[in-house]
C-alpha cells in the first residue's frame, strides 16, 4: 500500500507545498484509490496536483468525522470532479453522524454540506460497522470505548433530529491496512482515543502486531494523565513506525520521543507499507 500526506498542519523545510490545520491522505491499495478527509479549504487540491495525485481518478472518499478541518474542502472537491467531466459518482464512506450539525461557542464547526447535497455528488455509504474498502484496507466504523484512561469527552454540541446535545464525536473513525507483518492505522483526529482505535483495529483484523500509526492523536499537554498513559500503552505495542501529526502538539510529540521513536510528518510524506 502507498500513502501520501496531501495535507497536514506541518510542511517540510525546502519542500514547497501548502499547510493548514487539517488533514488529507491519498492511499493506493491493489489498484483501489482512496482519499481520507479533505482539509479545511481548497488547499489540498493544489497539493494533490503538485504531488501528481488526480482527484478525478479516485474510487473512494472517506471522511473520518464531521469537523470542518476534515470536511470543509468538500465543495471544492466536488467542483473539481465536475470540472474534470468525470461522470462516475465517487463512493463516499463515513459514519451517519458525520452529517450532524456541530456547534462550538456559537460557531458552526461541522461539515459544510447537507446529507441531501452530498447525495447529489456521490454514492453515499453511511456505516457504523467495519467495511472493507479494498483488498487490504478496512474502514473501522464506530470505535468502541474499551481503554479506561481514554474516557469520552465532548467538543461543543451537535444537532440531530432537531435536538441539541453534547457532541462526543461518536463518528470518529480510522482506516486499518493489513500487511504481511502486521497492521498499519491511519487516523483523522482520534477523538475516540488512539488506543481505543488501535484495540479495535486489532479486533477487526484479528492481528495483534501494530507496525505503524499515522495521523492526529488529539493530545496537547504532555503532563496530563491521558498522555502519560497513552505513551505507556504505545511503548508496549512495539510500533516501529509512529507518525503523530495534525492535532498532536509538539510538546506531546517531544514527550513521546523520549520514550519511543517518533517520525516527522509533513505535506508530501510518502510511505509504502507491505
Amino acid at each position: 500500500m502507498k500513502v501520501c500526506v496531501i495535507l497536514d498542519n506541518n510542511t517540510y523545510v525546502d519542500e514547497y507545498y501548502y499547510g493548514e490545520p487539517g488533514v488529507c491522505y491519498y492511499i493506493e491499495d491493489e489498484g483501489t484509490k482512496i482519499m481520507l478527509d479533505v482539509g479545511y479549504s481548497d488547499i489540498f487540491l493544489k497539493n494533490a496536483s503538485a504531488l501528481g495525485v488526480s482527484i478525478s481518478n479516485l474510487d473512494i472518499l472517506v471522511l473520518s468525522h464531521g469537523h470542518d478541518d476534515h470536511t470543509k474542502g468538500l465543495p471544492s472537491f466536488f467542483k473539481e470532479r465536475e470540472a474534470s467531466k468525470f461522470t462516475k459518482k465517487i463512493m463516499l464512506v463515513t459514519h451517519p453522524a458525520t452529517f450532524d450539525k456541530k456547534l462550538l461557542h456559537g460557531q458552526e464547526i461541522g461539515i459544510p454540506i447537507t446529507l441531501r447535497e452530498a447525495a447529489k455528488h456521490c454514492r453515499l455509504l453511511l456505516m457504523k460497522e467495519p467495511f472493507k474498502l479494498s483488498k487490504n484496507v478496512t474502514f473501522l466504523g464506530e470505535i468502541p470505548k474499551v481503554v479506561n484512561f481514554e474516557e469520552p469527552y465532548s467538543i461543543g454540541t451537535k444537532v440531530a433530529m432537531d435536538e441539541e446535545t453534547e457532541d462526543f464525536v461518536i463518528e470518529d473513525t480510522a482506516l486499518v491496512f493489513q500487511g504481511k507483518e502486521g497492521i498499519y492505522i491511519i487516523t483523522g483526529c482520534s477523538h475516540s482515543g488512539i488506543c481505543n482505535i488501535i484495540e479495535y483495529a486489532k479486533k477487526v483484523t484479528g492481528v495483534d502486531q501494530v507496525c505503524g500509526v499515522l495521523g492526529g492523536f488529539h493530545l496537547f499537554e504532555s503532563t496530563s494523565k491521558r498522555v502519560q498513559e497513552t505513551i505507556n500503552y504505545l511503548k508496549k505495542q512495539n510500533i516501529s513506525e509512529l507518525y503523530p501529526c495534525h492535532c498532536t502538539s509538539f510538546e506531546v510529540k517531544a514527550a513521546m520521543h523520549q520514550e519511543i521513536k517518533v517520525k516527522e510528518v509533513g505535506v508530501g510524506l510518502e510511505l509504502e507499507w507491505e
